[in-house]
């Protein structure tokens, strides 16, 4: 059970993180020390997720505390894990597991996931099954100790660089759609992974299809019971969507990249824009700040539909802003460097120039749930509001028309 993140501040247990901190720094000098090598260190210290279960890089102790150790590590010049190439592992996959792994899944992913050792991808999506991942049709069957998996998923942002995966599939197409899914963390080097780039419009193609055919997974790779996939998968997406709407710091991500060209420019800019430029950092600035709090009730284990919002405010601002820095950079606003087709290693949301920025908040609407639905999400789970007319409720999944 993660700890409470609204826990008071605890003067012992700040000299205690103020000790560990200092023990770590000695005994792995960052500048003697490879990245890797103090990343494992750490997280044996307990000081990469304070808030996770001790002995598996936590110490059980509430997330206020993480801010702290962050900012005397980073005063230290020690590294940090790779959030922009760890995205999905640490943000997605770490808090899954430590919620609802068993002892030993923590003891086996947790670390490596932390390290960088394994680059982690998420294998949700279908060209059937997107909006509504509940339809899955991608199948694992038992096969004593382990399952074989078959069929295909779309969208899946860096399974080109990604050593393990998180999967949803169904393992009883007779059970109605949402109960009959199971989830599992699967090798993407095993036999039967096909992966292929999909080139998107800024050129790059950071994302991929992904084909499973008679792929075998362990059974000790299974994160729940079978059949509770569907609820392992909500604390996956409502983690994801916290991480993708919020924790940038102030004037980070897109809206730092407004702010700074305005600053830069004062022959440029028009006067009549300041008004959508301050709004638009207000907008920003209460998006962060409000993120702050879910980031909280994630740490304390309690990931809610309140992401869901998060995230469609995210990619609200995203477009706005990035539309607006188009608008004022005027003709430059239309140059693009490079539509050479890509392979990154990393999500990057605000890379190089103004046109590129546009372009990619396009998909920001869709990935990680698409707008229409988290509106849905909000409504129904957040608000009360009565719930869309569903004709499948109740319904085998394999008797649904497909």
């Amino acid at each position: 059970m993660l700890q409470d993140a609204s826990a008071p501040v605890s003067d012992d247990i700040t000299a205690d993180l103020d000790a560990r901190v200092t023990q770590l720094l000695a005994t792995h000098p960052p500048t003697e020390t490879s990245e890797s090598d103090f990343l494992g260190a750490r997280f044996d210290a307990g000081l990469a997720w304070v808030h996770f279960p001790v002995g598996h890089g936590g110490l059980g102790i509430a997330q206020t505390y993480q801010a702290g150790v962050d900012a005397a590590l980073d005063a230290a010049g020690a590294p940090g894990p790779a959030r922009g190439r760890n995205g999905i592992e640490l943000g997605m996959a770490a808090p899954t597991i430590a919620a609802l792994g068993t002892e030993e899944q923590r003891a086996r992913f947790l670390r490596p996931l932390y390290t960088g050792e394994h680059i982690y991808c998420q294998l949700f999506s279908e060209p059937g099954a997107g909006s509504d991942l509940a339809g899955v049709a991608t199948r694992a069957v038992r096969d004593g100790d382990s399952w074989v998996v078959n069929g295909q998923k779309v969208w899946t942002s860096g399974a080109h660089n990604a050593q393990r995966a998180i999967l949803v599939a169904r393992t009883d197409p007779g059970a109605v759609k949402h109960s009959g899914l199971t989830y599992f963390v699967v090798d993407m080097s095993a036999p039967g992974i096909e992966i292929r780039p999909l080139r998107q419009i800024t050129g790059e193609a950071e994302f991929n299809e992904v084909f499973l055919t008679d792929v075998r997974v362990s059974d000790a790779d299974r994160i729940s019971d079978v059949g509770n996939g569907w609820r392992v998968a909500t604390t996956t997406l409502n983690n994801e969507r916290v991480a993708i709407g919020s924790g940038n710091p102030r004037e980070g991500g897109m809206i730092g990249k407004l702010a700074q060209w305005w600053r830069q420019n004062p022959d440029d800019r028009e006067p009549a824009a300041l008004d959508r430029v301050m709004q638009l950092w207000i907008d920003a600035e209460v998006t962060r700040l409000a993120g702050e709090r879910l980031r909280q009730q994630l740490a304390a284990g309690q990931p809610g539909p309140e992401g869901s919002a998060m995230k469609l405010a995210f990619a609200r601002q995203a477009q706005a802003i990035s539309g607006l820095e188009l608008e004022l950079a005027g003709d430059e606003g239309l140059r693009y460097d490079d539509w050479t087709l890509r392979r990154p290693d990393t999500v990057d949301f605000t890379g190089r120039g103004p046109g590129y920025r546009y372009l990619r908040a396009k998909g920001n609407s869709i990935e990680g749930g698409t707008s229409e639905i988290l509106r849905n999400v909000v409504a129904e789970r957040v608000l009360g509001l009565p719930p869309e007319h569903r004709v499948d409720k109740g319904i085998a999944w394999k008797d649904l028309p497909r």
